[in-house]
């Protein structure tokens, strides 16, 4: 895995949206439920799909908000991977939350 330049994260966060870049390493969403146990159905569905490609986001749950996290630690910042992660991850709320 290849860590992203400057560049082609600002280029791929355009097709993201409601994501961010913190210190530089980190793509970060605050996902926003209606009840609890929505939150939880979603936590649940993308640690199955984290699993499935061994890569693990950072997941803080504080009641009806999910935070979700990404880096890529061998690369010691952003891949493609997590970009592709962030766009599953949206699918996903889309998914519980209709």
């Amino acid at each position: 895995m290849e860590r992203l330049a400057k560049e082609a994260l600002a280029e791929e966060l355009e097709y993201l949206s409601g994501w961010s870049i913190e210190d530089e390493r980190w793509l970060v969403k605050r996902y926003r439920f209606t009840e609890f146990p929505t939150g939880i159905q979603f936590v649940n569905q993308i640690a199955e799909l984290a699993e499935e490609v061994d890569h693990h986001p950072f997941i803080n749950i504080e009641y009806k908000v999910v935070t979700i996290k990404l880096t890529s630690w061998r690369a010691k910042g952003l891949t493609d991977l997590d970009m592709k992660l962030a766009q599953n991850y949206d699918s996903i709320f889309l998914q519980v939350t209709e």
